[in-house]
């Protein structure tokens, strides 16, 4: 204990009397480094809870501004953040929750160029994006450096999360093998989502990433949690790895990073 000081002690007191965390599991906390894909409905409350969490170093990267429709349902950002950068909205309201946490801002769209330079520091990655190309560049930049992805997606009244974990379970690609086609799927500025939702879902990323730093419980690898609001229903599917998949299967086609720019463009949650 003697790595805390009195502050730390005093706050992180009701993880440090649960057995599964203690000083240790805490200090596990302090010195991961956890990198948030997006500012916005799935990454406001994972970014925050995991911040009172206590983990040490939190990447955020957006280079969107806070607009009022947001406000909706992106809880990290306020009337007085409209038209601020999301980062920097985030980072005011990270170190108003936890000033010890060290905050490192990527104010730029990720991209092949840039994936790889990015992702070298972090140990996992929280994907709260919502568009395919993104995901897609994700999941195939995360199996290509052995990187946990927390993946979180919402739509109208339905989210769903699962860890993608290379070598251990499936991957995105598993999934879903190509993008769909362009319109196919309306995005949540055209079909609408239940502000409270991605609450729910981007907690659920929250809760899967201290469990991995942790190393307790049972992680979402090969298991896909959905959630209907409407029903209140949780459900559960099992997922396997697709011996045939183009990134982590048994024989890879897809060994360099893909830019699916005709999608680009598609409005943010």
């Amino acid at each position: 204990m003697s790595s805390f000081t009195e502050e730390q002690i005093y706050r992180y007191s009701r993880h440090i009397i649960l057995p599964e965390v203690g000083g240790k599991g805490q200090k596990k906390l302090l010195e991961s480094r956890v990198l948030l894909l997006g500012a916005g409905g799935l990454g406001s409350p994972a970014t925050m809870y995991l911040a009172a969490a206590g983990i040490g170093n939190l990447g955020i990267i957006d280079f969107d501004v806070v607009d009022m429709s947001n406000l909706q349902r992106q809880i990290l950002h306020g009337v007085e953040d409209i038209g601020r950068s999301k980062a920097e909205s985030a980072k005011d309201t990270i170190k108003s929750i936890n000033p010890d946490i060290k905050v490192t801002l990527y104010k730029e769209r990720l991209s092949s160029e840039n994936i790889y330079r990015i992702f070298k520091d972090y140990d996992i990655i929280v994907d709260g994006c919502d568009n395919f190309p993104t995901r897609y560049l994700v999941n195939d930049a995360c199996i290509l450096t052995g990187k946990t992805n927390v993946h979180g997606s919402i739509f109208r009244f339905d989210g769903q999360v699962t860890v993608f974990k290379p070598k251990d379970g499936p991957c995105y690609r598993c999934l879903y093998p190509e993008p769909p086609p362009a319109g196919l799927v309306p995005s949540c500025q055209e079909a609408g989502v239940l502000g409270v939702l991605p609450g729910i879902i981007g907690t659920l990323q929250a809760v899967e990433v201290i469990k991995l730093i942790l190393g307790i419980g049972k992680p979402l690898i090969g298991k896909l949690l959905l959630y209907n609001a409407l029903d209140a229903e949780f459900r559960q599917l099992r997922l396997r790895r697709d011996v045939n998949c183009p990134v982590c299967g048994d024989n890879p086609t897809i060994k360099e990073l893909i830019d699916y720019e005709e999608f680009c463009g598609i409005a943010r949650h």
